[in-house]
C-alpha cells in the first residue's frame, strides 16, 4: 500500500498557475527607441507559431513541479502485516574458544577433529532449530565479546559461529566475564525468558569477575544458566616410550560449573563426545518457552528518489532542448545575418 508522509504538500501543485495572476509592478521608466524594431516583431510572430513547442515545454515544467512535490511528501511502500513469533526465549550461547578448544579429542565419521570443530558440527544445528527464540552468541578466551547480539536472524547467528576461530579472544579462560557480558545484555528482556547456554572445556583462570560473582549477579538479574562441560575423559596421546592414555579434561572445573547452574536455577550437562552434546541439546530443546504478546510490524520501503528522478531526468531534457533545440539554431541564424 502506498503512502504519503506528508501528503499536506500536495496543496501547493497549484502554485505556478496562481502565480500567472500575480501582477506586475508597474514600470515608471522612459521608454527607449529601438531601432531594430520590426527585426524583433519577426522574432516574435516567429514564436507565436511555436506555440506548440511552448505549451510542450509548459507541460515539462508543471511534471517536473509535480514530481519534486511528489518526492518531497515522502512516499513510502507498506507491506503487509509481519507477525513475530510469539513465543520463545531470549537465549545467548557463550562459547569457549581459548586455546585449549584445540585438543583434538573428539571424533566425527571416523575423522579426529579438535573441540571448537565438534561445537561447531553440533552446535550449529541447535541454533538453527531454535525457530521461536531469539538467539544471540557470546565467544570468549582470555576476553569474552559480544559475537552476535539478540536475533531471530538465526542464520546470522550460525554463520557467526562457525567463522570463529581458536585463540581470537586470547588463550585463557574468562568465565566469569562471559557470563557478565551475557548478564547485561539479558538483564532488560522479559524476566522469565532470560537464559544463557555456557559452554567451555577449562576452569576460569583470567578476566574481571569470578564465576561465582558472575553468577550472583545472574541471580539477582533472574538469568537461568545452564553450563556444559566439554571434552573427552580420555585420550590416546602418542610418545617416545609409545602410546599413552591421559585426561584431557583434568583441567574441567566440574564443581564451579554446577555451581553456577545451581545458583541460578539452570543445570550442569557433562559432554564427553559429539553424541553426549547433542543429547544436551535435546533436553535444552525441551525447556518451556514463555508466552509473550505477538509483535506485528508492517515494512516500509521509502520510494521518494522514484519521483526525485523523474524530476532531475526531465530537466535535462529541457535544459538540452534548449541548448540544441530548433530555437536555439535559428537565433544563431538571426545573430549572423544581424551581423
Amino acid at each position: 500500500m502506498l503512502e504519503l508522509h506528508w501528503p499536506w504538500l500536495l496543496l501547493l501543485l497549484p502554485l505556478p498557475l496562481l502565480m500567472r495572476f500575480v501582477p506586475e509592478a508597474p514600470s515608471h521608466e522612459a521608454a527607449l527607441r529601438v531601432p531594430f524594431f520590426s527585426r524583433l516583431k519577426q522574432l516574435r510572430d516567429g514564436e507565436r507559431q511555436r506555440s506548440g513547442a511552448r505549451w510542450l515545454t509548459a507541460l515539462c515544467l508543471w511534471l517536473i513541479w509535480s514530481a519534486t512535490l511528489l518526492a518531497a511528501t515522502d512516499p513510502r511502500w507498506v507491506g503487509e502485516p509481519v507477525t513475530l513469533p510469539s513465543s520463545g526465549r531470549d537465549l545467548l550461547l557463550a562459547v569457549d574458544i581459548s586455546g585449549s578448544m584445540e585438543i583434538e579429542d573428539m571424533n566425527y565419521r571416523g575423522q579426529p577433529i579438535n573441540r571448537l570443530q565438534a561445537v561447531k558440527a553440533v552446535v550449529g544445528d541447535f541454533v538453527q532449530e531454535r525457530q521461536s527464540d531469539r538467539l544471540g552468541l557470546v565467544l570468549f578466551g582470555t576476553r569474552a565479546y559480544l559475537q552476535a547480539p539478540l536475533t531471530y536472524d538465526r542464520q546470522t547467528v550460525f554463520t557467526l559461529l562457525h567463522e570463529a576461530q581458536i585463540g581470537f579472544a586470547g588463550e585463557k579462560t574468562a568465565i566469569g566475564d562471559a557470563i557478565g557480558l551475557s548478564v547485561k545484555r539479558l538483564r532488560d528482556r522479559p524476566e522469565a525468558s532470560r537464559v544463557l547456554i555456557l559452554l567451555t572445556d577449562g576452569s576460569s583462570n583470567a578476566g574481571e569477575l569470578t564465576p561465582q560473582r558472575a553468577a550472583y549477579l545472574a541471580e539477582q538479574h533472574d538469568v537461568k544458566i545452564y553450563t556444559i562441560g566439554f571434552g573427552a575423559d580420555e585420550m590416546v596421546t602418542q610418545t617416545i616410550f609409545g602410546q599413552r592414555t591421559v585426561n584431557p579434561s583434568r583441567d574441567l572445573d566440574e564443581a564451579t560449573l554446577k555451581e553456577v547452574a545451581a545458583q541460578t536455577g539452570g543445570r550442569y550437562f557433562r559432554a564427553r563426545s559429539l553424541t553426549e552434546l547433542d543429547e544436551v541439546h535435546t533436553m535444552l530443546n525441551e525447556l518451556e518457552p514463555i508466552e509473550y504478546d505477538a509483535e506485528t510490524f508492517r515494512p516500509t520501503r521509502s520510494l521518494f528518489y522514484w519521483p526525485l528522478g523523474i524530476a532531475l531526468l526531465l530537466s535535462g531534457l529541457l535544459a538540452a532542448g534548449r541548448a540544441f533545440g530548433p530555437g536555439r539554431s535559428e537565433s544563431t541564424t538571426a545573430g549572423g545575418a544581424g551581423k
